[in-house]
Parts: C-alpha cells; sequence; structure tokens
C-alpha cells in the first residue's frame, strides 16, 4: 500500500470575492513544487475546508492534481464528523485523482476509541486499496486517538500513516513503540519537525512550509538522513516564523504571509477575519528577516 512521507505541506486556499482563486492556487502549487515539497495537502484545516461545500472542495482537488500532474502525491483532506459523509469525500477526491485521503477524527461527536477505529473501519471498507492518513488533532477535536487506538487502526491496510498534532514528544515514541513501521508517523507541528524525526517519525504536515517551502524540505531532508547540526539550525531558524504562523487561529497568519509575499489576497471565510494589526506587523519583520518578501 503507498504511504507518504517527507515535507507535506497543508495547502492554503485563496479566495477571491468568496471564491477560489484558481490561478493563484495553481501559482502556489508551483511555488510549492520548485521549493522541494514532496507531497500536497489540500483541504484540510489550513485549507479552510470546513467553510467550502462539496463542490467547491471537490473542485480545489482537481486543481492541485491537474496543475501536479503526477510530479508529487496529493492527499485531499476528506475528514468530517459524519461517518457516511467522510465516505463520500473521499470518494470525490478519488473521481478528481487524488493519490489518498487525510481523515480527522470526528469533531463535536466525542466518539470513544473504539468509535474512532470503527470510523476508519467504515471508510476502508467503502474504499478498499485507498490509502488514508489518520489524523489527530485533540486540540481542535476534543478527542484524542491514543497509541493503544492507532495500534488497533494498524490492523486496517488502507490506513498507512498517522499525522500526529499533539507536540508530544512521549506520543511519538509511545506511537512507535507501539507501531513499529506499520504506520508512517508524520508531525501535525511545524515547532516540532526535528525531534519528532529523531523519535521515528518520517516527515511533518506543515503549515510554514506554504510559506517557507525549500527551508521546510530541507530541515525535513537533514532530520531525516541525521544531519542533527543542520536540521537544527534551520528548524532554529524557523520557529519564530512557526509562533507568528500560529499567534491567531490558523489559517489567518499564513493567508496573510502569502498575501505580503504577493502569492495572494488575504481573503478568509467567516467566522475567521483578518489578522489584528500587530501581529500582522511582527509577521512581516520576520518574513523580512527570512528574505521571504520580494524587493
Amino acid at each position: 500500500m503507498k504511504t507518504f512521507e517527507g515535507s507535506m505541506t497543508a495547502l492554503a486556499t485563496p479566495f477571491l470575492n468568496g471564491a477560489l482563486d484558481e490561478g493563484a492556487f495553481r501559482a502556489l502549487v508551483r511555488y510549492q513544487l520548485e521549493g522541494g515539497t514532496n507531497v500536497l495537502l489540500p483541504m484540510g484545516t489550513t485549507g479552510e475546508a470546513v467553510t467550502m461545500d462539496a463542490d467547491e472542495r471537490a473542485r480545489a482537488i482537481a486543481v492541485v492534481v491537474d496543475e501536479v500532474k503526477g510530479r508529487v502525491p496529493v492527499v485531499a483532506g476528506a475528514g468530517s464528523n459524519s461517518t457516511r459523509e467522510t465516505i463520500e469525500s473521499v470518494r470525490r477526491a478519488r473521481e478528481v485523482g487524488a493519490d489518498g485521503a487525510l481523515i480527522v477524527t470526528p469533531y463535536y461527536n466525542k466518539p470513544t476509541q473504539a468509535g474512532l477505529v470503527e470510523h476508519y473501519r467504515a471508510i476502508a471498507k467503502a474504499h478498499p486499496g485507498f490509502p488514508l492518513v489518520a489524523y489527530n488533532v485533540p486540540g481542535r477535536t476534543g478527542v484524542d486517538l491514543l497509541p493503544e487506538t492507532a495500534l488497533r487502526l494498524c490492523d486496517i491496510p488502507e490506513v498507512v500513516a498517522l499525522k500526529e498534532a499533539t507536540a508530544s514528544l512521549i506520543r511519538a515514541v509511545d506511537l512507535v513503540e507501539k507501531c513499529g513501521d506499520r504506520l508512517t508517523l508524520l508531525s501535525g507541528d511545524d515547532f516540532t519537525v526535528l525531534p519528532f524525526i529523531a523519535c521515528g517519525g518520517k516527515g511533518v504536515i506543515s503549515v510554514s512550509s506554504n510559506v517557507a517551502p525549500r527551508m521546510m524540505a530541507d530541515l525535513v531532508a537533514a532530520a531525516r538522513s541525521n544531519d542533527i547540526a543542520k536540521a537544527r539550525g534551520l528548524q532554529v531558524r524557523m520557529n519564530a516564523l512557526h509562533r507568528l504562523l500560529f499567534v491567531e487561529s490558523n489559517p489567518i497568519p499564513v493567508k496573510w504571509a502569502l498575501h505580503l509575499m504577493g502569492m495572494f489576497g488575504p481573503e478568509v471565510r467567516l467566522p475567521l477575519v483578518q489578522m489584528g494589526e500587530a501581529n500582522a506587523a511582527k509577521l512581516k519583520e520576520e518574513l523580512s528577516g527570512l528574505g521571504l518578501l520580494k524587493g
């Protein structure tokens, strides 16, 4: 079963007058490819998928697939708090050419650990042979997929990877202890890329790589090749950027950063609003210091 690893970007979605800005989205994809990103992930949290309807999400995935033209895998965010809706979302992602699907644990419902297993089992049964990446982000969903549950997911062949966004290195080691190499472990936190890989992870699904794809790709490559000095230098160099990209709710800051870089406008959908002036000024200063602004 195909899996996914390396520097993976959770793509921001550009909007123009309330609609998907396809030209800007294609330009962002090209910027990622030029920057060495290994996997592209549209329609995750960073992509504001929860404020888009099914047709919009399918179109956004199709645009990425078309622009990539097979050069890197495309893993589409397709999770929801409804198992039936998730199964349908995966079907639509497959139809437009996605190579896999990122499936967040159901939010709001607060399923038990047994319910989480059955959720993923039902999706896999509906889509045999299609790679799934489980996504654990308890800070957003209200439920934590525990290492013991990850071990049970190892019995589902379609579940090939786990995006772990607790920022806990204890959790990373526990997952390796339970699952070994059966699941590809991916950091869901830009702040912990080097230590997460050192604990057995094989990459990151990153927000910051929207803005600095080459730096993140180099960080992941250095960490995976045991060039600790280089990886540590990049991890520390990017630390202030990470802080500023999460100083307000994601993806407010990253879209403002891409706006400052001339990629596209800062438009977000309610209930998100534009970045505050003080934080925006700090972000601009950091981008300038990293050489990411034109002129």
